[in-house]
């Protein structure tokens, strides 16, 4: 609990995650641009902390055209040096080529889908799954429809992106709500 309020254990009290779960985490998100920026963070968040994703996260929207996906899905073998001199971002050669083709991908996603989040949604038929989770200790790491996007992900030539990424990406984005009962955020991303 922090400023009175019951929240999800995760945030602890680290104002910027404390932020992030009362302003974004879990909120039913239907922006392309905002879907794709989770992509690549998520993807570079793949073996690391998430708070250590959203301190870079800044310099991310900076390195990375303020995730605009056209923008990206441009960029060239020199960029990519570039952005591996860039230590405002994860340094990794693979992830960074991950992002640029995940924009690619998602680009086809949105041409065959009408929109990235028309691809997304369609997981959980348009409708934020609505979980009562009581503690953290029951909230899952992955589940079966999270498991079914990320093999079709990879089908589509997305990288970094396995069911506990895509299961990652469905809760911050709003597909599932897995704010505990308890947390006042669960009621709010409901309206």
């Amino acid at each position: 609990m922090t400023g009175g309020l019951h929240r999800c254990e995760w945030a602890g009290d680290d104002p910027l995650y404390v932020s992030y779960h009362d302003t974004e985490w879990g909120t039913p998100e239907r922006n392309d641009q905002k879907l794709f920026e989770f992509v690549v963070l998520e993807s570079a968040q793949a073996g690391l902390s998430w708070i250590t994703i959203l301190r870079k996260r800044e310099n991310y929207r900076l390195a990375f055209a303020g995730f605009d996906p056209e923008r990206v899905a441009r960029f060239t073998p020199a960029r990519v040096e570039k952005l591996l001199g860039n230590a405002g971002i994860v340094r990794n050669r693979q992830k960074i080529e991950a992002a640029i083709g995940n924009a690619r991908a998602s680009l086809a996603l949105r041409d065959e889908f009408g929109s990235i989040a028309g691809y997304f949604w369609s997981f959980v038929d348009d409708t934020p799954v609505i979980n009562r989770f009581k503690t953290m200790a029951d909230i899952p790491a992955k589940t079966g429809v999270s498991e079914a996007m990320a093999k079709d992900l990879k089908a589509r030539g997305f990288r970094f992106f396995g069911p506990t990424i895509a299961y990652a990406h469905m809760q911050a984005m709003g597909l599932v709500n897995d704010h505990t009962v308890s947390c006042f955020r669960w009621r709010e991303v409901q309206r």
